[in-house]
């Protein structure tokens, strides 16, 4: 892929190769899966329009399915899952902790989500698909 990829580009490439597409964000084209026939989610991959071109793959863990785990053990959490994905070659690039604020109340939080950013270069638009197809199948909730 050249330095002139869009994620346009990226984006039918991926339709072409049966993907189904969440949205654009920036430069990275996230993917989307169906947990039921009538719901599209954001999985948790995304395809990033760089060079080289860069499989990124978010895991999570709730706060609210483990409300008398520490930070720490959460962390550990998401970790754990992501297994399958360093060995595939995937590296940690971030990590995140994101509050999700009542909406009526902006001063209490409903939630906290530990989310890792991991990412995995692809030499070519079929080393990505290949990637992402792994990626796909992969669990990324704890």
């Amino acid at each position: 892929m050249s330095q002139s990829t869009t994620p346009q580009q990226l984006k039918k490439s991926l339709v072409d190769a049966g993907f189904e597409v969440f949205r654009t964000k920036g430069d990275e084209v996230v993917l989307a899966e169906r947990p039921r026939e009538n719901l599209i989610m954001d999985s948790g991959v995304r395809l990033r329009a760089s060079t080289p071109l860069q499989v990124r793959l978010i895991f999570r863990a709730q706060k609210a399915d483990f409300p008398n785990e520490d930070d720490t053990h959460l962390w550990e959490r998401v970790r754990a899952i992501a297994t399958a994905a360093l060995s595939h070659g995937f590296a940690e690039v971030e990590t995140i902790a994101s509050k999700v604020a009542d909406p009526g109340d902006a001063e209490r939080t409903l939630d906290t989500f530990y989310e890792i950013l991991y990412a995995k270069d692809a030499a070519s638009l079929d080393d990505a698909l290949a990637t992402i197809k792994f990626a796909m199948a992969l669990e990324k909730r704890a």
